[in-house]
């Protein structure tokens, strides 16, 4: 039985395209959320070891169904801590990301290890959602709520004109059983399967939702 890479070397093994400095910056990420969720618990202690399969690498999932073109503005809601728009902003430099959430405390941890990492495609914001007046071709976000209730507080902020592979909308990362929560959307709504990308026992029940907003 093969050893399971770890940190840095998992991302660069579903990525080895990576500049030096993208390996750099991604490699730097175990340490900086280790120091700070000792702070301010943004990850949860017993899974800060799985920082780079939970966190990292399932925030790149986004990045296996669409390339982000340079020049997309994507709004991050409910980050969290930076995820999953601080490895996409690695991943995509010439991207910009709007990082939101209502938790100051939380915003800080993602300001402070995006600004030790030397990012510069990325953005802040303290605030509820409902509160963004922006405009973005696209936002993300890891199973923050329900699609249906994001998708009608995002609409606002999708953008008409369109330059990327698939019409601006929502790429949401969720896990389980998605029937339900997807039956609204019909036609607008695509799913791929994380397992289909990773081989990681934690993807088995991932995936990835887009959902056309117009």
């Amino acid at each position: 039985m093969c050893t399971t890479p770890s940190g840095v070397e998992l991302v660069n093994k579903y990525f080895p395209n990576l500049t030096a400095e993208q390996r750099a910056q991604f490699g730097a990420l175990g340490a900086l959320y280790a120091d700070w969720n000792q702070k301010i618990n943004v990850i949860s202690r017993k899974d800060i070891d799985n920082l780079y399969i939970h966190h990292v690498l399932h925030s790149l999932g986004l990045a296996k169904v669409i390339t982000f073109r340079p020049g997309t503005a994507v709004m991050d809601v409910g980050t969290g801590g930076g995820f999953p728009g601080i490895p996409l902003a690695i991943l995509f430099p010439d991207v910009t990301f709007h990082l939101v959430d209502s938790i100051g405390k939380k915003i800080r941890v993602a300001q402070e290890v995006a600004q030790a990492i030397g990012l510069a495609n990325v953005t802040f914001a303290h605030e509820n959602v409902k509160e963004e007046k922006r405009k973005f071709d696209f936002v993300v976000n890891r199973a923050v709520m329900d699609l249906s209730e994001m998708c009608r507080l995002v609409r606002k902020n999708i953008r008409r004109e369109q330059h990327n592979s698939l019409p601006n909308g929502l790429f949401s990362l969720k896990g389980g059983d998605l029937s339900e929560e997807l039956r609204p959307f019909g036609k607008r709504a695509l799913t791929w399967n994380l397992k289909d990308y990773f081989e990681e026992d934690f993807f088995e029940t991932k995936h990835v939702v887009y959902v056309m907003l117009e």
